[in-house]
């Protein structure tokens, strides 16, 4: 049967993007927290409630949420936070518990986390004033590694590691391959490794590591795809350079009408930092005499092997 009905023309199409993706472009929060906003009548144009996510509008003007004004989306922006133990990834806590939010500079726009980090993990966090810049960062498509430090007791129950090396389904939960990095150095009863995944499912790291027979005694993140914590200090947080955000992530901005500079993103090798993880040094103490250099074509180094699976 015919398609009958008339054809649209360019100048018939409706203009303007959904109200979603305008606030969550603004800063207001991620596309789905902007959907169960609108779900919750929070969301309104000129007094009305706006009942649809798939709602068009071509500005933020009139718009209001939680009647409150919103400001016109700005450049995109990220910056690199040092998250201390302690607070909660989130804007409030019904218990009262102290959050990243109000720690950070009075002068910070409102921003999103890329992911988040429970209260007992430290270390990067991502933030952004871009609620799709968030959710492009958060896609396990994007590929990105997430690398942690961690300090585990316990002993290792070998077949399991090697298990989660692979992938493995824990409690119905599928986790994709890891990469262990384990190390020589320990302290006491605690010994450190090394942990990089690729998706940062809810507390993923800790789950698996407990499945091998280990407990996480300290979660430190030291990157997240080619940005790193390096020595930023705890509570600190810096800007992403302009150049360096539209370089590292060049497919979310080739929509946008931005000039992005003809440089290939850098792959940095993955570092331990400034001895983070180093007990400070007695008053009055010896210096240690210093270790002999690895020869030159020794690969892997003194104190760090890979785990790697067994071939059958």
């Amino acid at each position: 049967m015919p398609y009958v009905g008339t054809i649209m023309t360019d100048l018939d199409k409706p203009k303007g993007e959904r109200i979603a993706k305008m606030l969550a472009r603004a800063g207001v929060g991620s596309r789905r927290a902007v959907e169960r906003m609108i779900e919750a009548g929070m969301v309104k144009i000129n007094g009305q409630v706006v009942e649809t996510p798939a709602t068009l509008v071509t500005s933020v003007e009139g718009i209001t949420v939680d009647d409150q004004t919103i400001a016109a989306p700005e450049a995109p922006r990220l910056w690199i936070y040092h998250k201390p133990t302690g607070r909660l990834t989130t804007y409030y806590d019904p218990e009262g518990r102290p959050t990243i939010f109000e720690a950070l500079p009075a002068n910070m726009p409102r921003v999103i986390s890329i992911g988040r980090l429970d209260l007992n993990t430290e270390g990067l966090l991502l933030l952004t004033n871009d609620g799709g810049l968030a959710r492009w960062l958060e896609l396990p498509a994007t590929g990105w590694v997430r690398t942690y430090r961690v300090r585990v007791n316990g002993r290792f129950h070998h077949k399991r590691l090697e298990e989660i090396s692979k992938g493995v389904t824990i409690e119905g939960v599928n986790y994709r391959s890891v990469e262990v990095e384990l190390d020589d150095r320990k302290e006491g009863v605690n010994q450190w490794l090394t942990i990089s995944i690729k998706e940062g499912k809810n507390r993923e790291v800790r789950k698996l590591l407990e499945y091998a027979g280990l407990s996480v005694t300290r979660l430190l993140r030291t990157s997240y795809g080619p940005f790193e914590l390096k020595t930023l200090q705890r509570g600190s947080i810096e800007e992403v350079a302009n150049s360096d955000l539209l370089i590292n992530c060049k497919e979310y901005f080739k929509d946008f009408d931005v000039k992005i500079p003809d440089v290939k993103p850098v792959e940095k090798k993955q570092t331990k930092g400034a001895g983070w993880a180093k007990s400070k040094p007695k008053k009055n103490a010896k210096p240690k005499p210093k270790r002999r250099a690895a020869p030159k074509d020794q690969n892997k180094s003194a104190t760090a092997r890979k785990y790697t699976p067994k071939r059958k």
